[in-house]
């Protein structure tokens, strides 16, 4: 089996590879893919989703593949960008490949789920969050995660419970993801009768946020919510500090890796995200954690969400015999649960989970751990 560093070196140069995993199986292999942010800004994120992956094939055909068949693994870089996604997408429905763990970035899923689903391939993201994925989705749209407006909903409640008249930014980085994840967080603070004092976009992809957090200092902010990626949230809350601003920083699930404490060091110290209950300690996950430790690997933030998405497809694929794309999406309807090392997961009529489950996490010594009610 290929190991983590070897895969990455395969794949580093190239938008789309293939890395089929373990014992043979008979007949011709079955084609899926991983599509998600392999290099750019959120390439942590893209990592984690590749891992899963990359580890729930090995496993499907370390135990003889599905319906006797190999499965291959083609890796597709969308960089989160959406005209990219859309070129992923057709590469992969040029390959034939049946099925879609990604992407993970909403303004990448939501254009490249057209082409799926024009050209019959189902779809599956660990990570796109906002609800236009599966309100405006096609036959083959689903999501073994929750949704902003079930996220924000929870961040804003948070806030005003627990930040009660301190004055609070809301940023976003004006993309489906995050400008979707801030309009939910203020609709939900505002209900509780809270009103922020600055509801303003940022530009992703600078690395200088002075003049904006300077602005956030004249206001008086004390609490800045960012609706946005890892990267430039890290970077807002480390020069927010440098300007000497006692704020706590919260995010959303995009804030799951620990690439974020390499961007802010000590300044990320008490920041808090939202994200679900922590999969590495659930036990339907006990086993599949300890394969991944014991290679040095932790599966955090999107990891075991994308070897989830791997095994419902193949747990469907083999339920109803078929590996057809609109049957198995049929199936996964109609049936379930499936049980996945996130537990047992039911998808409603839109693709959507049926038990969305947010909760806080807070950071501490470049770790972070769920907040205890």
């Amino acid at each position: 089996m290929l190991n983590r560093r070897t895969l990455l070196q395969a794949t580093a140069a190239l938008p789309v590879a293939l890395a089929g995993t373990g014992a043979l199986a008979q007949g011709a292999p079955i084609r899926i893919a991983c599509a998600g942010p392999l290099t750019g800004s959120n390439a942590a994120a893209g990592d984690q989703m590749k891992t899963g992956a990359t580890q729930a094939v090995a496993d499907l055909n370390a135990a003889g593949g599905v319906l006797g068949r190999k499965v291959e693994l083609a890796l597709g870089d969308d960089a989160c960008d959406p005209r990219q996604a859309v070129s992923v997408a057709n590469q992969m429905a040029g390959q034939k490949v049946v099925f879609v763990a990604g992407h993970y970035c909403s303004g990448s899923s939501i254009p490249a789920s057209k082409v799926y689903a024009e050209e019959g391939v189902l779809q599956i993201s660990p990570a796109s969050t906002n609800p236009k994925f599966t309100d405006e989705g096609s036959w083959n749209t689903f999501r073994v995660c929750g949704r902003d407006d079930q996220q924000g909903q929870v961040a804003g409640k948070y806030i005003a419970e627990n930040f009660k008249g301190r004055k609070v930014a809301i940023l976003h980085d004006n993309q489906a993801y995050g400008k979707g994840l801030a309009e939910e967080t203020r609709k939900s603070l505002n209900a509780a009768g809270q009103k922020e004092v600055l509801f303003t976009a940022y530009n992703p992809g600078e690395r200088d946020y002075n003049a904006l957090v300077s602005r956030m200092k004249e206001a008086g902010v004390e609490v800045i919510y960012v609706g946005g990626y890892y990267t430039e949230a890290g970077l807002i809350l480390r020069q927010a500090k440098e300007q000497g601003m006692n704020v706590t920083l919260i995010g959303g699930d995009a804030l799951v890796t620990k690439d974020f404490w390499q961007i802010t060091g000590a300044a990320g110290e008490g920041a808090l995200m939202t994200f679900s209950s922590d999969p590495r300690n659930r036990p339907a996950a006990a086993k599949v954690v300890q394969s991944f430790k014991a290679k040095n690997i932790d599966p955090e933030g999107y990891v075991l969400y994308t070897y989830a998405a791997v095994q419902i497809w193949a747990a469907a694929a083999e339920k109803i015999k078929s590996t057809d794309p609109k049957k198995i999406a049929a199936e996964l309807k109609s049936g379930g649960p499936w049980q996945t090392v996130l537990g047992p997961i039911s998808f409603d009529r839109k693709g959507d989970v049926t038990v969305p489950d947010y909760v806080f996490y807070v950071w501490k010594n470049g770790n972070y751990s769920e907040v205890k009610a």
